[in-house]
């Protein structure tokens, strides 16, 4: 199993035990001659579902921002690129928001910088 189907799975896992749980303490707390309080559970379960959804999807996703980003500035004249169409290419010239690929056939292609996905090692 990949890596993001685990991660789907203990989240869904998480979250219908969370709601079981929830729903189990639907229940007047106050008993015969005793006074109803406030339920902690409730809010202690809502903040365990932001954090897993925190560290399972928010913090994975920035990171992968932060890298794409870093990506994008150390672009450079002469790196083998890969975009994300699936072009390969070679970097003729770079300005501020886009690249200029040379292709195998020796044509040359103006891109947008965030559409490459990967530097490829120099071969």
């Amino acid at each position: 199993m990949n890596k993001s189907r685990v991660l789907t799975m203990a989240l869904t896992a998480v979250l219908l035990i969370t709601a079981l749980i929830f729903m189990a303490g639907c229940y007047p707390v106050a008993t015969e001659g005793e006074e109803g309080g406030f339920d902690w559970t409730i809010i202690i379960f809502l903040v365990l579902i932001f954090a897993v959804f925190y560290f399972l999807l928010i913090r994975p996703q920035r990171k992968r921002q932060k890298q794409q980003q870093q990506l994008m500035e150390e672009l450079k004249r002469g790196d083998k690129v890969i975009t994300s169409g699936g072009i390969y290419g070679v970097i003729d010239s770079v300005s501020e928001d886009s690249i200029i690929i040379k292709v195998e056939s020796g044509t040359t292609m103006r891109l947008a910088k965030s559409s490459v996905a990967l530097k490829r090692e120099q071969q």
